[in-house]
């Protein structure tokens, strides 16, 4: 009975961590929507990606969030592409998670984020959102612009907000696995 009880209060402390996360990834879209939509962005819940750091709810946690914050940009092909680029980028940073710096930065787990939403995204704003336009340069200037507001957004947001995390015993308690 004790170890069901333990199961259950496992469940539902994934389930709140999960909603958690989901619920601050959509508001941070929403609330700063002039840059979380657009050729240059700068999707500040994208600092979230980082979070696969601390737990593999994060994953399913940012994708959720992705999913439902790319349903306010009325784009089905956003739906599908920005959503499977968090979701790849998750996967890779849940798997750069025991890489650090000298200093104990996770800067290894940065590169998935911003190259896969470079590449992912870049390419669906040139093809699918500027068709007459598209070229190569048209495709290298997407990708480098989704690639800067990545870098600000976790580069820099996001190893700040890990860094906070991990120093924080009552968030670590929070964001890390039972």
């Amino acid at each position: 009975m004790n170890q069901n009880r333990h199961r259950l209060v496992r469940s539902l402390a994934r389930m709140a961590r999960i909603s958690l996360i989901a619920a601050v990834y959509v508001v941070l879209c929403i609330v700063l929507q002039p840059f979380s939509y657009g050729a240059v962005q700068v999707r500040v819940s994208e600092a979230l990606t980082l979070l696969p750091l601390l737990t593999p709810d994060a994953v399913i946690a940012v994708t959720i969030g992705c999913f439902l914050s790319n349903l306010f940009s009325m784009s089905p092909w956003d739906m599908l592409f920005g959503t499977l680029a968090t979701l790849i980028a998750a996967v890779m940073t849940y798997r750069l998670r025991k890489i650090r710096t000298k200093k104990g930065l996770p800067l290894a787990a940065c590169v998935p984020p911003v190259l896969v939403n470079a590449v992912i995204v870049g390419a669906e704003i040139t093809y699918i959102f500027m068709p007459e336009t598209a070229s190569l340069p048209v495709l290298g200037f997407n990708m480098l612009t989704v690639g800067i507001g990545e870098v600000i957004s976790v580069g820099i947001l996001g190893v700040a907000l890990v860094r906070v995390i991990e120093k924080t015993p009552a968030l670590k308690k929070i964001f890390t696995e039972w």
